[in-house]
């Protein structure tokens, strides 16, 4: 008899069910009323007084073990149910992870700080609220100077001195302000102006300018640089500088990059010329550098400025700059494959 009470403590040990009623029937099978248990502690009067109490314990071992596989079993069972109550079916394949983009003013900036950076230059920030000292009055634009209609302002109306920044050249005027030359920068950020919103424009754009002063820098050293930029960026290694007038540089000049006229977009561009303007640029006029506290007698530099959505819209053929700026998730999406 002791030797059929191990072979079931062997077989309740063995046995194993994820269904409720598989182990409510094994329960009662061995655990019940009339179960197999009961029919052993029946037979106890039976068993020779030499082997009861080797008897007894094998009874315990079959009562604990049954006991405890009943309730190992249903809370195995109780954790799944849960489980696939807060999370849903666990055997389903996982849903897909959306993937984020980057914004394609992101994607544009972040080039074109890859690039200055291969050749010295490090990013300065400034504030977005900027005063007149900075804004214009340090660039060679006085009170009352004619070229301050060039840029239509947000001023705040509390204070006449305070104003949206209308082009980030009031970065450079703190950068060299506070940093002794040699200078390397470039600052990229947002500005704003009072202009009508249309497909071509808008109140509030992106520009990253840079500039550079040392000793004996020249005009000769602005374009070398600014051809290695738009080679890098655009593959286009041709381009041309115009004479333009700009109050903090002199001599200015317009910077344009041959585009071609290889397709029908091309030619719309381009207006049929090949030729497409990308930003202005010039040798630094030397009462800036004086208002800002270095000696033009003994350095010089260069300073140029570029919209950073003009050149997304060139490099993504994006028709309309309002796009920018709606969050339409539908043309967001078309940049997760870029970086």
């Amino acid at each position: 008899m002791i030797d059929q009470l191990k072979q079931h403590i062997s077989e309740v040990e063995k046995f194993s069910s994820d269904n409720l009623e598989a182990i409510e029937a094994f329960r009662i099978q061995y655990l019940g009323k009339k179960g197999i248990l009961n029919h052993f502690f029946a037979e106890f009067k039976n068993v020779p007084n030499d082997q009861k109490k080797e008897f007894g314990q094998v009874v315990n071992q079959l009562k604990n073990a049954a006991t405890d596989k009943v309730n190992s079993l249903k809370e195995l069972l109780e954790n799944s149910v849960l489980e696939t109550g807060i999370y849903g079916d666990l055997t389903r394949p996982g849903e897909p992870i959306e993937l984020g983009a980057r914004h394609p003013i992101s994607i544009v900036k972040n080039q074109i700080i890859d690039i200055f950076s291969r050749i010295g230059f490090n990013v300065s920030e400034g504030p977005e609220i900027e005063d007149d000292w900075h804004n214009f009055t340090a660039l060679n634009l006085p009170e009352y100077h004619p070229a301050r209609d060039m840029q239509d302002t947000f001023f705040v109306q509390t204070n006449p001195d305070i104003l949206l920044r209308t082009h980030t050249s009031s970065v450079q005027v703190r950068y060299m302000e506070n940093n002794k030359p040699p200078i390397r920068t470039i600052s990229p950020g947002r500005v704003y102006r009072n202009e009508a919103i249309s497909a071509r424009s808008h109140c509030f754009f992106h520009q990253v300018e840079g500039l550079y002063i040392d000793k004996n820098v020249s005009f000769a050293d602005l374009k070398q640089t600014l051809q290695f930029f738009t080679t890098e960026l655009f593959g286009k290694s041709k381009i041309r500088l115009r004479p333009s007038y700009f109050p903090f540089t002199e001599p200015s000049a317009e910077v344009d990059v041959y585009w071609g006229l290889e397709t029908e977009t091309d030619y719309k561009m381009t207006k049929g010329t090949g030729w497409l303007e990308i930003m202005g640029c010039g040798m630094v006029d030397p009462n800036v550098l004086k208002n800002c506290g270095i000696d033009p007698n003994e350095y010089s530099g260069f300073a140029f400025g570029m919209g950073i959505d003009r050149i997304a819209l060139l490099l993504h053929q994006i028709s309309d700059i309002r796009l920018l700026s709606e969050n339409d998730i539908r043309f967001l999406e078309q940049f997760k494959s870029s970086f």
